[in-house]
């Protein structure tokens, strides 16, 4: 018997992936939602011949607010244990001179998806008495982040939006957790032209070890977790810095 289903976004690749492997170990049927097809559909294949359970590519762009709720009328019949929002993009640049339209997708993917999978999925959850949010934020949310001011921005509504839900499902058998990785060997870096920047010239995690750590905190019901103990370090001392000072440091690492 599979222990329930999990669904999981961004899990063509990188942390996703990872987590739904995680996922699939540990006994839940998954569901894994992407847009790439084919990535999505090799995965999908390994994990059901692995580990026996039942494993579903769903293709879908969250960046349509359409997709959102036809993404749930397809999850209806199916009580989902497990909510991973892993999908988010970065965008390097200026911000009086990157693309407005890429950004105001970013924002559509980073915050209002995730958001609205939480108001899609939560309810359930909570009239079942049991669930699991995991939202993946990242080290930039403690930050400014100049030259990538949008994606350090909504990664801070990330840790914001999951700290207060957490508290609001306190005591009802559903709980959330946000994950905080720093810089991480994905192929996040290539898409938002951060690969040859300072911040990725400096040490990174393997997505494996990230996801195993998000995964433990999740099962575990912790609130939030900075994966690795290096960032752990630094963002604790990140957070006794003036912004101003952290602002320049961004814009180091971020050149």
């Amino acid at each position: 018997m599979a222990q329930g289903t999990a669904l999981i976004t961004g899990a063509s690749g990188g942390i996703g992936a990872e987590l739904a492997k995680l996922c699939a170990a540990d006994g839940y049927d998954v569901v894994l939602v992407a847009r790439g097809a084919a990535a999505l559909e090799a995965l999908a294949g390994t994990l059901a011949r692995q580990h026996g359970i039942r494993a579903r590519a769903l293709t879908a762009d969250l960046a349509d607010p359409a997709a959102l709720q036809a993404l749930f009328e397809q999850m209806r019949d199916t009580p989902i244990e497990i909510v991973v929002n892993n999908a988010g993009f970065g965008l390097r640049g200026a911000f009086a001179e990157t693309d407005w339209a890429v950004e105001a997708r970013m924002i559509q993917v980073n915050v209002t998806a995730l958001a609205h999978l939480c108001k899609l999925f939560l309810p359930p959850m909570i009239a079942r008495r049991s669930g699991r949010i995991l939202n993946v934020a990242s080290t930039a949310t403690f930050v400014p982040g100049p030259f990538m001011a949008v994606y350090y921005a909504s990664k801070a509504f990330v840790l914001s939006f999951s700290e207060a839900l957490a508290n609001e499902a306190a005591g009802t058998g559903v709980t959330v957790t946000v994950v905080c990785p720093g810089p991480t060997r994905t192929g996040f870096s290539e898409a938002a032209g951060t690969t040859g920047t300072n911040l990725f010239r400096g040490p990174t995690m393997a997505a494996a070890d990230v996801a195993r750590e998000a995964y433990d905190a999740m099962m575990a019901g912790r609130r939030e977790r900075i994966a690795g103990a290096r960032n752990r370090w630094v963002m604790r001392a990140a957070r006794l810095a003036p912004r101003a000072m952290l602002a320049g440091i961004t814009r180091r690492l971020n050149s």
